[in-house]
């Protein structure tokens, strides 16, 4: 039995972000997770959006954690190194009767701390964002709001825990959690790999978190799945709107919006829709219409032929309608009910609960502590004289792998050699883009799996796209088992 002082179970954005904010701590720390990489789950598939804290209602954790991690990514950002930009948002009210709403949102904006607000009126709207529809009456404008990638987010909070000492155990599902019976009060957890032992849980299990709270409490919490559908267009859409547009919030949240990402591409969506199914992660042709027709109210002449993927993603809404985050039971911490704004403020729930348990354990800090992080090089973003500068260091470099995203073997290799590296066409394609352009990995899929294959040394036969069941191949053609009869 693997003995640790503190277990997170789930390895997204939440999870990440508190195994960085613990790794300064002279305390043992494991996360473990179900599936095969970090940020497979809610983290993956969401709006990318860092809100700016206007929405959540004055006085819940969701309004407190969303100004304060809004005010940290940035500095986050440029020390982790992960794309980040700080784009503003406009909240669009089509209708003078809607106004009022649109006021009380500046309200709660203000009394949540929300810095630099205002009201615009149509021609301020239009001057701002030229397509967005010709009847808005008025909009919310928030400067502070952002885009960021939220696989590299995620991903550098976990290679700043790992070189820290934090511990990954992946493909390592849970199963159950009890006390252990010798007379300790420490929590033996049972998974698909083996029983671990633990001072204190965390539980940052996204849509799960609930299952695992009720293992050990009394007091149970009920989490439903909130699906969101999206289509992404072409990064020849991307420059449609520059700011994040919004429409005004509805009962199910943001409603849907349109907003740029930070690698040049167009978002729009999410819809909203409970379900019951925890893996529920299909589209649906209604859900696509849906997202089509919507963000057409927002904006004008959305070049909708230009979509290249869609795509839905979960959202762990608990039935109180605010984060869940504190000492549930003795030793056993929540984080859940983490949907939005969740991505925005998981730098604030990280420093949160590592302050819990320093307060409650009494952790010391380490003097060795490493703060930052390069990324991987992104060659297309460089100037010709960097670029043949790479390439002449290391020939990987100037061998282009993904076409559409202009993606060399030489980052592909550093995504499968860094700490909680790629191993798998899913694992590559979040660390380098490779596979997200325009083609859908149509072209670089084989070249991807032939490096995986040779830098895990590993059978290219057992390459997966996201791990478990998932092989690319299977068995092997004639040419390749007479090859290796000779």
């Amino acid at each position: 039995m693997e003995k640790y002082d503190v277990i997170i179970i789930g390895a997204g954005v939440t999870g990440t972000a508190v195994a960085r904010e613990l790794s300064r701590y002279q305390i043992k720390t494991c996360v473990l997770e179900r599936e095969e990489d970090v940020c497979c789950g809610t983290s993956k598939a969401n709006s990318a959006i860092i809100h700016a804290g206007y929405d959540a209602e004055p006085g819940t954790l969701k309004a407190k954690l969303n100004v304060r991690g809004n005010l940290l990514i940035g500095e986050l950002a440029e020390k982790l190194d992960f794309p980040f930009k700080r784009n503003g948002s406009l909240v669009l009210c089509m209708d003078e009767k809607d106004y009022p709403n649109l006021q009380k949102l500046y309200e709660k904006g203000i009394t949540n701390g929300v810095k630099k607000l205002r009201i615009l009126n149509h021609d301020e709207v239009l001057e701002m964002e030229p397509n967005v529809s010709e009847n808005v009456y008025a909009a919310l404008y928030a400067p502070t709001g952002g885009i960021v990638c939220p696989f590299n987010m995620t991903i550098a909070f976990a290679e700043n825990a790992c070189v820290n000492g934090v511990e990954f155990r992946f493909d390592t599902e849970v199963l159950n959690i009890s006390r252990i019976s010798s007379g300790t009060e420490n929590w033996k957890i049972e998974t698909t790999s083996g029983t671990y032992e633990t001072k204190c849980i965390i539980n940052a299990a996204g849509v799960y978190a609930d299952r695992f709270h009720n293992m050990v409490s009394e007091k149970k919490i009920h989490i439903i799945p909130r699906k969101g559908e999206y289509c992404l267009l072409d990064k020849s859409a991307g420059s449609h709107v520059s700011h994040t547009v919004f429409a005004l919030p509805g009962k199910f949240g943001k409603g849907v919006l349109v907003t740029p990402t930070v690698h040049g591409n167009l978002l729009i969506g999410p819809t909203a829709q409970d379900i019951e199914n925890k893996e529920g992660t299909n589209t649906t042709r209604d859900g696509l219409d849906q997202v089509l027709i919507k963000s057409s109210n927002s904006v004008r002449n959305i070049p909708t032929r230009q979509v290249i993927t869609s795509f839905a993603g979960l959202r762990a809404h608990e039935d109180g309608d605010d984060f869940i985050i504190g000492e549930t039971e003795k030793d056993f911490i929540d984080c859940a009910g983490i949907e939005s704004p969740g991505l925005s403020s998981a730098p604030a729930i990280g420093e949160m609960v590592a302050d819990i348990l320093k307060k409650k354990y009494d952790l010391k800090e380490k003097e060795n502590f490493v703060s930052t992080r390069k990324g991987i090089a992104d060659l297309n973003a460089m100037s010709l004289e960097e670029r043949n500068e790479y390439i002449r260091r290391n020939p990987a470099y100037g061998n282009i792998i993904c076409r559409c995203e202009m993606v060399s073997e030489g980052e592909i290799i550093d995504a499968i050699k860094r700490p909680v590296g790629a191993r798998s066409l899913d694992g590559v394609k979040r660390r380098t883009r490779a596979g997200m352009g325009r083609c859908q990995a149509g072209f670089c899929s084989p070249r991807t799996m032939e490096i995986l294959a040779r830098e895990l040394e590993t059978p290219i036969g057992k390459i997966t796209k996201c791990g478990g069941d998932s092989r690319i191949i299977e068995g092997v053609n004639k040419d390749s088992f007479q090859e290796g009869n000779k």
